[in-house]
C-alpha cells in the first residue's frame, strides 16, 4: 500500500533492531549477504529476508493506519484532520484518509491480523 508520489523522495531505511551496528556502519554489509559464496545458499537466504521484510512492512502499515484511525477520532478533543495526518506520515491528504479508513475497519476487527 505504498504511496506512488512519496516514490521519488527516497528516505533512509530505519535501522534495523538486529543487525549491529558495526555491520551497519559498512555500506556493503546487509545481513551477511555478501560473505555467501553459494548462490543457491544466497538465492535462499535473500529469499527469506524479503520475505520476512514484505510481512514487517505489512505489519507496519496496518499499524499506521490504525494510529491515523486513532489520531482521527472524532471522539478525541485533539484529534487530527486527514491533512494533519497527512502532513505528519509524509502522504497525500487522501491517502492519510484511506488509512483512516483502512485502520478503522482494522479497529473494527475486520483485518488487524493476530499480535
Amino acid at each position: 500500500m505504498a504511496d506512488p508520489e512519496r516514490s521519488e523522495r527516497r528516505l533512509r531505511p530505519v535501522p534495523l533492531l538486529f543487525e549491529p551496528s558495526e555491520a551497519v556502519a559498512d555500506p556493503e554489509h546487509f545481513f551477511d549477504l555478501e560473505s555467501m559464496d553459494d548462490p543457491a545458499d544466497l538465492l535462499s537466504r535473500a529469499t527469506e529476508l524479503s520475505l520476512a521484510f514484505r510481512a514487517a512492512a505489512d505489519r507496519a502499515v496496518e499499524f499506521q493506519a490504525v494510529a491515523a484511525a486513532q489520531l482521527a477520532d472524532p471522539r478525541r478533543f485533539d484529534r487530527l484532520t486527514a491533512a494533519d495526518i497527512a502532513l505528519r506520515a509524509q502522504w497525500t491528504e487522501d491517502y492519510a484518509k484511506k488509512m483512516v479508513e483502512f485502520g478503522r475497519d482494522l479497529l473494527r476487527g475486520e483485518g488487524l491480523a493476530e499480535k
